[in-house]
């Protein structure tokens, strides 16, 4: 039997991670917000990502408050250099200051800032904070998911009714068995934000194109598992977290029947 102290002194932690990282992103959102629409320093890096200021200041300020208060965990993030100490740590933040970065910088809505504590490879927290939408998913595993603490749950069911899909097209084609042309939700910039639009219910599914990157995943991963969907590669296989190599191919996300469905119509299909 588990010592009594031990368990104790764990589900502290947990209660004192989970805070911590409630506010941190609320309070990250809010500066981003304040930054969101004025006249930002930003460039590019490697082939086409655009980075800003704004992304810089909302890392840093995440960075300074999560890792202050948790020194031994591990870090990565889509704006700090890979520390690959992060590979030898059990748990670690995994973390994208602003996730959808091209539609903040045109001044849409669709972004947000989304972090996962990731114990062993899984999520075992998460927050998905939308400012411009005052929008905050948050999920413990375990113990369901949220939105402006409201549960959550993905649609049951598994017909397809693609207005209600949102990804790469030609992907999401490979799924119709008719020749006419299909018609997608409108696109969510914020990957982050499209997945976390399957936990609350207003999409029946969603796909992300291969090179997506454990910071655009692993936070709505488990917002979406908590709120009764699934989450995996196309393959059905589970995406692991804390990797030497971070990026993902294509995944699919839906309530458990539905991604059941798509999984083996891809399987079929491949």
């Amino acid at each position: 039997m588990a010592d009594v102290s031990t368990d104790n002194r764990h589900d502290l932690i947990l209660a004192r991670d989970a805070a911590l990282l409630k506010d941190t992103v609320l309070e990250a959102g809010a500066l981003a917000l304040s930054l969101f629409r004025t006249d930002l320093k930003n460039w590019t890096k490697g082939a086409s990502s655009p980075v800003s200021e704004a992304d810089i200041a909302v890392n840093d300020l995440l960075e300074s408050r999560l890792r202050s208060v948790t020194p031994d965990y591990g870090w990565l993030s889509e704006e700090s250099v890979d520390d690959e100490t992060r590979l030898g740590k059990r748990l670690v933040w995994i973390v994208d200051p602003i996730d959808g970065t091209r539609g903040y910088l045109a001044g849409r809505e669709d972004w947000c800032v989304s972090v996962a504590l990731v114990e062993d490879a899984g999520p075992l927290l998460a927050a998905v904070f939308a400012p411009a939408s005052d929008e905050f998913f948050f999920a413990a595993r375990g113990q369901g998911a949220a939105r402006n603490h409201v549960p959550v749950h993905a649609t049951s069911g598994a017909e397809l009714d693609f207005s209600r899909m949102a990804g790469p097209k030609p992907l999401v084609e490979r799924l119709s068995r008719s020749c006419s042309e299909i018609v997608l939700h409108p696109r969510i910039g914020s990957l982050a934000l499209r997945l976390c639009r399957v936990a609350q219910g207003s999409l029946d599914a969603a796909f992300a194109g291969g090179q997506s990157r454990d910071w655009d995943l692993a936070a709505a991963n488990l917002i979406v598992q908590e709120a009764n969907g699934n989450m995996t590669a196309l393959s059905g296989d589970k995406i692991l977290y804390n990797r030497r190599e971070v990026a993902h191919g294509v995944l699919v996300a839906a309530g458990r029947d539905r991604h059941a469905r798509i999984v083996e119509q891809f399987r079929s299909r491949s």
